[in-house]
């Protein structure tokens, strides 16, 4: 049995709620699994209760936490430090706490990146233009680590344009806003809204456009496998679901937490993914609040 000691280091997850994250039964196996004195717990803290909750868990000797729905801009706001990602990302879902001090930084994007590396093996963000649909925090930051990784052309598409817009101007760079995908020499399609996860309308778009080498990515990971990705499969190209980007996304903070560099393997995405299985049912927290209202896409071009 693991125990905690007077010494445990501790960290957690900030939400509201917070009762739908898999972080803590992520994070768990991994202290389990290399026997760290410490622990990972749900923190539900209301929207007017952040910041003297965070200070709080600063003065309490927390490592650090991460950051969900609805507190990511809040977080940002706090931050006494935060990462060159974290600027460019215009978010932060992983603090550290050093010295009384919130450092704050963004792994949304890295954990996009190592995601689509795993389960698409060869992929670089240079092998040509990407496609993203969807506006919010997470599409900001995968956009920014794409642009950062070599993607020669970025091309937003949202229900909103002035969010994309906003999102080009920030990044600056080869980033384009557009009514409809460019799908024809898409490189890499990625979804970043809620529409078909549990509970949503399916994303309507036909892939037939997408070249044969084509990568198509969701962020949504319940149901793991969503039409889209079905779709993509179907047509012979290569899909990636959105459980890797959960499972990558929190090996930085767990490292800089728990000073152990954690690894992302088969046993850990199956006991992840057993805790999905029973909710398949259950509402899921969508990339960011404000994707929900990003409509279905009917016409690849």
């Amino acid at each position: 049995m693991r125990t905690l000691t007077g010494k445990s280091r501790l960290a957690g997850i900030l939400g509201w709620p917070v009762s739908h994250s898999r972080s803590p039964r992520l994070h768990g196996f991994w202290l389990a699994r290399y026997g760290v004195d410490g622990a990972y717990v749900p923190l539900p803290v209301r929207p007017e209760d952040f910041e003297r909750a965070v200070r709080g868990i600063v003065a309490l000797g927390f490592a650090g936490a991460n950051v969900t729905i609805p507190h990511k801009e809040a977080a940002y706001a706090l931050c006494d430090e935060v990462s060159e990602v974290a600027r460019r990302a215009g978010s932060v879902n992983t603090l550290v706490f050093r010295e009384g001090r919130i450092h704050g930084t963004s792994t949304d994007g890295f954990g996009f990146l190592e995601s689509v590396k795993e389960q698409a093996p060869g992929w670089r963000a240079a092998d040509g233009p990407a496609v993203i649909l969807g506006a919010g925090g997470a599409v900001r930051a995968v956009a920014a680590a794409l642009l950062d990784a070599g993607c020669p052309r970025l091309t937003l598409v949202n229900r909103t344009p002035a969010r994309a817009e906003a999102i080009a101007r920030d990044l600056s760079g080869p980033v384009e806003v557009a009514a409809t995908p460019p799908l024809r020499d898409a490189a890499l399609l990625a979804n970043g809204t809620s529409l078909g996860m549990t509970g949503e309308p399916p994303l309507e778009l036909d892939l037939a456009p997408l070249p044969p080498g084509a990568v198509v990515a969701d962020m949504v990971y319940v149901p793991l496998e969503t039409p889209l990705l079905a779709q993509a499969r179907a047509r012979g190209l290569r899909a990636v679901d959105g459980l890797g980007m959960l499972l990558h996304q929190a090996r930085p903070g767990f490292e800089a937490w728990f000073g152990v560099v954690p690894q992302v393997d088969a046993e850990l995405r199956d006991y992840v993914f057993d805790d999905l299985a029973p909710d398949r049912g259950a509402p899921q927290a969508a990339p960011a609040a404000e994707e929900r209202s990003v409509k279905p896409v009917r016409n690849a071009e």
